[in-house]
């Protein structure tokens, strides 16, 4: 099935009670409090395992001078040592994949040098510290800030190969230049760590066989499916003979989505001591091993006139990446469909350091952009003496402002007016002027806008003899929920409870579908598994002797007129099987589709110290039809303390004399603790988006992120009448601002 045209009735439709919306727990909940959900470095469908342990570089810059490993080698358990001098043959970098061990040039701390394979966990760890490197060093460069004169404009991204890294509208610098009311203002925004709970891990077999060589992996990976060509790029083997299986992932955030070098060098070991090999990052390797979110440099520039219309708007932003790679934070993209202006203008630039991969992290783009583009907002109603609420409002477009198309469904100013009347925003007060005892307090807003993308997806089908539906495909369920909606919908769509629903997830060998990742996940496969199951029901109401549009799926049962039929009969000793598909078509192209929400924060600000206290929080969201109201709201506070994370505390801290992340462990790199959250809500306003998928869902797992610092950043200026422009707003800058606000007063 494509989207080419609006969807009309579905079943769905017809049950407004049904399983599909319902707060339903986690199907998968009891199998992971009871720790019988087995993840990937747990996994025991390979047997006799041997151990790895990766040595990493200690310089970011440099070359290789000579290994020593006769030591790991003659170290008790010892299996294989793995350098640039006996590494397999590999092909090329595909995506983000790079070869592993390659030569002796070292081009970011903590790059593999070595790789250690043991019969035991501790052999391989204890044979790793016996492997000693020594290097040519250079001088790394690490702060993007001191080689902007290096930036250039980036490549289209493979994984978006239709947008440009800029854009252009109108005549922007002379509707600037006119402009009665205008800002101009930089953001910056740190490098950020996924700190996820579970380590990238992987488990990985070589086989060779009569048709070939081929790996199965059992590894931590949010997309399986698109991991499989960059894989068998690295590995020289056809794609189809990599098989990747994730059925559970303790969190990922982005981190995820590609293969980080563990899975290569678990892979290329296996080849070499034929037999598996587990191995783990450390949690002070997810630092520099696996990718990062990278720091940008952000200017916002708003023209407009007196009455506050945007008449100029500009968004520039510059990132940094690893040497040899080509991904940037397309920050200013969600800036070009967020509000009208005439004259437009957004660029991205790029610089590429001795610093690990960047790539995706929750919400990439939006996450940092809007935290940039939303505070400028508000430094523009102060501006105007306007409400930042009614600011938006006076500039909603009628249209995609860039696309020229309209948007399928957009429900933003709806949000941002019933989020301030159930937070009771009019309360708010001019800046600096409302104390509770030794705090300041203030209030702040933020728009959110997250882009609704629909990816190619497929599922399969099974209703069996004991009138159990199984479903299968190599989709995966990161924490978010999806065995539970795919469950519902599943249900739903045949008439059965939850209990008689089977979803098997997270393998290569079932059908392909979007994996999890750029909130596409549940529209695209809840929408393939929608397809499979509507096709299933014709198959079954045809052998009832039904028209399958007068058929009713319910209890177990298909029903029409006063005759119904048990669907386990029907499907007989051998079962019956159906497949559904989903593609994006017209639809995409013709309508600009997004889902939206508002963020409200009140913060304290102790007038002495600086030190800021989220008070309390408020999400106003629309994404379509809610699959689980749930994991839904759970979702969207989730996304929302993680922006509370990102405006006070998340700050990967760079030490640019060697180019490393100083706070490379969770003792000192910060994230949000449920005492800094002490009152956080969300809420959803009725939407069905005809446009979108058959679901008429839309993507909600990074719309909660988007925008909600921006809030925190806003309430803290309300609070304080202080503008911080470089994010996290901790304490130090907050109270530097409050000391330079006492010396003014006093002078």
């Amino acid at each position: 099935m494509e989207m080419n045209q609006p969807i009309g009735h579905t079943p769905l439709d017809d049950r407004p009670d049904g399983l599909v919306g319902k707060p339903l727990d986690r199907v998968d909940g009891p199998l992971k409090v009871t720790g019988r959900a087995p993840y990937a470095y747990e996994s025991r469908a390979l047997k006799d395992p041997a151990y790895g342990a990766i040595v990493t570089a200690t310089i970011a810059a440099g070359t290789i001078s000579a290994i020593d490993a006769d030591a790991a080698r003659r170290a008790p358990g010892t299996i294989l040592v793995m350098t640039h001098e006996n590494v397999p043959e590999q092909g090329e970098k595909k995506e983000q994949v790079w070869p592993q061990l390659q030569g002796r040039e070292i081009t970011f701390y903590g790059q593999p040098v070595a790789f250690v394979v043991a019969e035991t966990f501790e052999q391989a760890r204890a044979a790793a510290m016996l492997v000693k490197v020594r290097y040519d060093r250079a001088k790394p460069k690490g702060l993007l800030r001191d080689s902007l004169a290096e930036a250039y404009e980036p490549k289209p991204m493979v994984t978006s190969p239709g947008v440009k890294p800029d854009s252009s509208l109108g005549d922007f610098d002379g509707a600037f230049a006119q402009a009665p009311v205008k800002i101009d203002v930089e953001y910056t925004t740190p490098s950020q760590i996924h700190a996820q709970m579970e380590p990238h891990a992987t488990i990985a077999e070589w086989q060779t066989g009569p048709d070939g060589d081929a790996v199965v992996l059992y590894s931590a990976n949010q997309m399986p499916n698109r991991g499989q060509p960059p894989l068998g790029s690295v590995l020289k083997l056809p794609p189809e003979r990599v098989r990747i299986v994730t059925p559970y992932i303790g969190g990922g955030f982005g981190s995820k989505l590609q293969a980080v070098p563990e899975a290569t060098l678990a892979a290329l070991a296996s080849k070499m001591v034929k037999r598996p090999v587990k191995v783990a990052l450390t949690r002070q390797q997810e630092f520099h091993v696996a990718t990062h979110r990278t720091d940008t440099i952000q200017r916002v520039r708003l023209g407009a006139d007196q009455d506050g219309k945007l008449t100029a708007i500009s968004h520039e932003s510059w990132s940094d990446t690893a040497i040899g790679d080509g991904f940037y934070e397309s920050s200013a993209n969600v800036t070009r469909s967020l509000y009208a202006a005439p004259n437009r203008i957004t660029r991205h630039r790029l610089v590429n350091l001795n610093m690990p991969i960047a790539s995706s992290m929750r919400a990439p783009g939006e996450a940092v952009g809007q935290l940039a583009f939303e505070c400028a907002m508000d430094e523009l109603a102060e501006r105007l003496n306007l409400d930042p609420i009614e600011l938006r409002i006076r500039n909603e477009p009628t249209e995609d402002p860039e696309k020229r198309i309209p948007y399928s469904t957009r429900r933003l100013v709806d949000c941002l007016k019933a989020g301030a009347e159930r937070f009771g925003w009019d309360r708010r007060a001019k800046p600096g002027t409302t104390r509770d005892g030794q705090w300041l307090v203030g209030m702040g807003v933020s728009a959110a806008s997250r882009q609704n993308p629909l990816k190619p997806s497929s599922a399969s089908v099974r209703l069996g003899s004991d009138g159990v539906l199984v479903v299968r495909m190599a989709m995966t369920d990161l924490g978010t929920g999806t065995y539970t909606i795919l469950t519902q919908i599943g249900g739903e769509m045949i008439g059965l409870p939850p209990e008689k629903v089977r979803v098997e997830l997270g393998d290569t060998n079932f059908p392909k579908a979007s994996g999890s990742g750029g909130s596409f996940g549940a529209g695209s496969a809840g929408s393939a598994l929608y397809v499979a199951c509507d096709n299933l029901r014709d198959t079954l109401a045809t052998k009832a002797g039904f028209n399958s549009a007068d058929a009713t799926f319910a209890n177990g049962t298909v029903s029409a007129g006063n005759r119904s039929v048990a669907l386990k009969d029907l499907a007989g000793s051998e079962g019956i099987e159906a497949m559904g598909e989903i593609k994006p078509g017209e639809l995409e192209k013709k309508f600009a589709q997004y889902s939206y929400g508002a963020h409200f924060a009140e913060v304290g600000v102790d007038a002495d110290t600086g030190e800021v206290r989220l008070r309390r929080m408020l999400g106003c969201f629309t994404g379509g039809r809610i699959l689980n109201a749930k994991t839904a709201r759970s979702q969207a506070i989730g996304g929302m303390i993680f922006g509370v994370g990102a405006a006070l505390m998340e700050d990967a801290v760079i030490d640019p004399r060697h180019s490393y992340f100083v706070n490379h462990d969770l003792a000192e790199y910060h994230v949000v603790a449920h005492a800094d959250v002490p009152s956080v809500d969300a809420f959803f306003l009725p939407e069905l988006d005809d446009k979108a998928n058959p679901l008429k869902s839309k993507g909600l797992g990074e719309l909660g992120i988007c925008g909600a610092g921006a809030s925190v950043a806003n309430a803290i200026y309300n609070a304080t009448g202080i503008r911080i422009r470089d994010y996290p707003m901790t304490l130090d800058k907050v109270l530097k601002g409050l000391e330079q606000g006492d010396t003014q007063r006093r002078t």
